[in-house]
């Protein structure tokens, strides 16, 4: 027994230096990349010419102008997580937009080849600070940092570019953090912050049955209040509404690393599904990483329309679907991937929107504060309600 476990940690070692040594690696050639880059606009713009760039563009759904028309046009539908549908040409000849754009991609490129070098990590409000006058605003940023990613086939973390992460986690589940040992798993019940970076992770151990995400915190911290994770041996995690990088990788990360199946449990809204879909198949803003950042295997758990009545909630606590609600129900069922990977999800959207009613999750706490968590949710896995 003690052989082996010097072999488990011999060989976690042995990952851990693997993952450390292909950063290394994948960080010199970017920095190379860069390098070569920004030499080359050096020299054309020294030789009197207007360099140019082209970027890609990508996107992972496509829409068409009713539910009917985009079912018909699936087998013309050529999305994809990984092929480019269209170009920008990005030049100093071309129109001042795109000029602005090429001086903003080019100015914190080299913000990020410094970063590279000296091995540092920034924020992209750091990076607007650095030159507010030229930005203009945060998106301006924003943009640039896709652009380059886009352009060197990366992603944010490569650039050495950290967010702020904003998410929670709590459960039976240890990591190493860099230097910082994170033990959930010695107070399940309480929430520690998810990590910015993946890279940092290590050594981690879990005995979870499954991962539970929740849409907001409020849930996040009623399941707490109810020692959820203790009696029901499981990992929680909230983005705290529109889920950000860190807690979208760190989601993939444990389902990738520990092979658990992955709920999600939100509002019976739109956007509450909006969300939902950005945990599956990623957001629009950020399409050209989606294919490292969605969790394709995540079930939906709820809550669905079809819930109120089945559980006897009282009509206080459903709400008529604005003509807000309507419009953004009605953009995400023609987005192509509810027709081609998810028909099932589909039609519980088909129905809200013909009920046009919405509810909350905490709606399921009407008839006993704790039923959410003693009820609906083991139910739903035990029974396997979920899609």
């Amino acid at each position: 027994m003690a052989g082996s476990g010097k072999r488990r940690r011999a060989t976690v070692l042995d990952d851990d230096e693997r993952r450390g040594r292909l950063r290394l690696e994948e960080a010199a050639l970017l920095l190379h990349k860069i390098k070569g880059l920004v030499g080359w606009v050096v020299a054309e713009v020294s030789a009197g010419r207007s360099p140019s760039l082209a970027l890609h563009r990508y996107q992972n759904y496509c829409a068409c102008a009713s539910a009917a028309a985009a079912a018909a046009s699936l087998s013309t539908c050529a999305c994809s997580y990984d092929a480019p549908v269209g170009t920008d040409v990005l030049s100093l000849l071309r129109k001042e937009f795109h000029a602005s754009r090429l001086n903003v991609l080019l100015r914190v490129l080299l913000v990020v080849q410094q970063l590279l070098q000296e091995n540092k990590h920034c924020s992209k409000r750091d990076i607007y600070y650095m030159y507010p006058s030229m930005f203009v605003e945060q998106a301006i940023v924003d943009r640039a940092i896709n652009d380059i990613c886009i352009l060197f086939k990366c992603s944010r973390h490569n650039l050495n570019v950290v967010p702020v992460a904003k998410g929670l986690v709590m459960g039976w589940i240890r990591f190493v953090e860099g230097e910082k040992k994170v033990y959930c798993i010695t107070n399940v019940n309480a929430a520690f912050p998810i990590p910015v970076s993946i890279e940092a992770i290590k050594d981690v151990v879990s005995v979870a049955h499954y991962i539970l995400v929740v849409e907001k915190e409020a849930v996040f911290q009623r399941l707490a209040n109810d020692k959820f994770c203790e009696k029901n041996r499981c990992i929680v995690i909230t983005g705290r509404g529109y889920p950000d990088i860190p807690t979208r990788r760190f989601l993939r990360y444990l389902v990738e690393q520990l092979h658990l199946p992955a709920y999600c449990l939100v509002d019976s809204d739109p956007y509450g599904f909006d969300i939902l879909a950005t945990y599956k198949f990623g957001s629009m803003q950020l399409a050209y990483d989606a294919n490292v950042l969605r969790v394709p295997e995540i079930r939906w758990l709820g809550v669905f329309t079809s819930d109120f009545e089945e559980y006897c909630l009282p009509d206080c606590c459903q709400l008529q679907l604005s003509s807000e609600d309507r419009r953004k129900l009605e953009g995400i069922l023609i987005r192509c991937y509810l027709h081609k990977e998810a028909p099932e999800w589909r039609l519980k959207l088909e129905a809200m929107l013909e009920m046009g009613v919405k509810f909350e999750i905490e709606a399921l706490s009407a008839s006993s504060i704790s039923f959410l968590s003693q009820e609906y949710i083991p139910q739903q896995i035990r029974l396997g309600r979920y899609i």
